[in-house]
């Protein structure tokens, strides 16, 4: 929900910022960032940062939200940008679902939009507290496979269940919204796939000037990460 453009403009309101953004950027927005981060080491790179300098978080306002919250810094600036599938949870969802399924775990991503909201109420017990966590898609099927427990309620776009159906067939697997779909995910398709391997089409060429700026806050990302 960024442009290169529009970050630009941003990064000239706020010119002593870090620009922190979100993998799932184009190249051009990557050219205009200082790090790169995902959602599994997003705290990690923030953590790194000299704590007196400013973040400039891009795009995703949730994501955002929770780094800020679990790091404790007080100078993030959240560009309001959001995942259309995330913003649509609400707390009453969880609480709906988890009544529903007590013995359940509820996983979280933390790009969702009641992720701020979630974290604070299981601080407070209105959550069961041992029974949530905030995870990265890597993190969830780490989890699942790792767990005793049998139920989950899952919190992100429903194409993760058949993967976790998959590689988890005892377990049971509930979305804690069935209209958590992303359309453009679903734009990808097997036989769209299978269509561009045999044809060789679709080729994405990334202009070399940009390449090169944009490698540098991926590579940033990779060193802090390892």
């Amino acid at each position: 929900m960024i442009e290169a453009k529009t970050l630009r403009q941003w990064k000239k309101r706020y010119p002593e910022a870090i620009v922190v953004s979100y993998v799932n950027t184009s190249a051009e927005v990557k050219a205009e960032s200082d790090y790169c981060c995902t959602s599994t080491n997003a705290v990690k790179i923030v953590n790194s940062l000299p704590k007196d300098k400013q973040v400039l978080f891009v795009p995703d306002m949730f994501l955002g939200d929770y780094v800020a919250k679990t790091t404790g810094r007080q100078n993030m600036i959240m560009f309001p940008g959001e995942c259309h599938v995330h913003a649509k949870v609400k707390l009453i969802d969880v609480t709906k679902k988890m009544n529903q399924y007590p013995d359940a775990d509820f996983l979280i991503h933390p790009e969702c939009g009641c992720v701020s909201t979630c974290m604070h109420y299981a601080a407070n017990g209105h959550i069961p507290n041992k029974k949530t966590y905030i995870l990265s898609t890597g993190g969830m099927t780490r989890h699942v496979r790792k767990s005793p427990k049998k139920d989950f309620v899952i919190a992100t776009e429903t194409g993760i269940l058949y993967r976790l159906k998959k590689e988890n067939p005892g377990k049971n697997f509930i979305p804690l919204r069935e209209d958590m779909v992303c359309h453009f995910m679903k734009m990808i398709t097997l036989p769209k796939l299978l269509s561009s391997l045999k044809n060789l089409e679709f080729e994405v060429r990334v202009p070399k000037e940009i390449a090169q700026k944009a490698r540098i806050p991926i590579e940033r990302m990779l060193k802090l990460s390892s």
